[in-house]
């Protein structure tokens, strides 16, 4: 009776899903967003891991595909607007193989909605906060990735020995 007038949870009840995230941040712009949020101590949930890249033009698929066969629910790219990258035409190779990625991700049985690309500013720390937050909040209404590691296996053929010891991802 009282948990229906306090409104907690019956003990022994399994705790609220916390999706696992991983952030491959351009380290010009997004990572220092990333940065800018913290200093200022804009809240966004510790759901995402971050990756400093330098460019985003530098994310190959493959990180995307490790990194969810690894155990992670979502990955997030983040890099310079377009027409802002400091090497030029690195946010717009990110964007390709972002179209890529969204065609075959559900041949995987794996929701696109799973990857997602975004342009954030080095100045824009409250942007960045709130794709965190957005992206959370959809994982968490998708539910976790399960059996992905399974599926995503069939590609371990495509990582060398070189990339399969070192391109590791860690989720402690």
């Amino acid at each position: 009776m009282s948990e229906l007038t306090t409104g907690s949870a019956p003990a022994g009840s399994p705790p609220e899903y916390e999706p696992k995230i991983i952030g491959f941040l351009c380290n010009w712009c997004a990572y220092t967003a990333a940065d800018l949020a913290g200093i200022a101590r804009i809240k966004y949930p510790d759901n995402i891991r971050i990756v400093r890249v330098m460019c985003t033009g530098r994310v190959e698929p493959t990180f995307v595909l490790k990194a969810l066969s690894a155990g992670a629910d979502a990955v997030l790219v983040a890099g310079c607007h377009p027409g802002g990258c400091h090497y030029q035409e690195g946010n717009y190779k990110a964007y390709k193989r972002t179209l890529l990625l969204q065609n075959m991700l559900p041949q995987f049985g794996i929701e696109k909605e799973r990857f997602r690309l975004e342009f954030v500013a080095s100045s824009e720390g409250e942007k960045f906060a709130r794709v965190v937050g957005e992206m959370v909040a959809k994982i968490k209404e998708l539910g976790p990735l399960s059996g992905a590691g399974v599926r995503l296996a069939a590609l371990d053929g495509f990582f060398t020995e070189k990339e399969r010891i070192e391109g590791g991802v860690n989720l402690g």
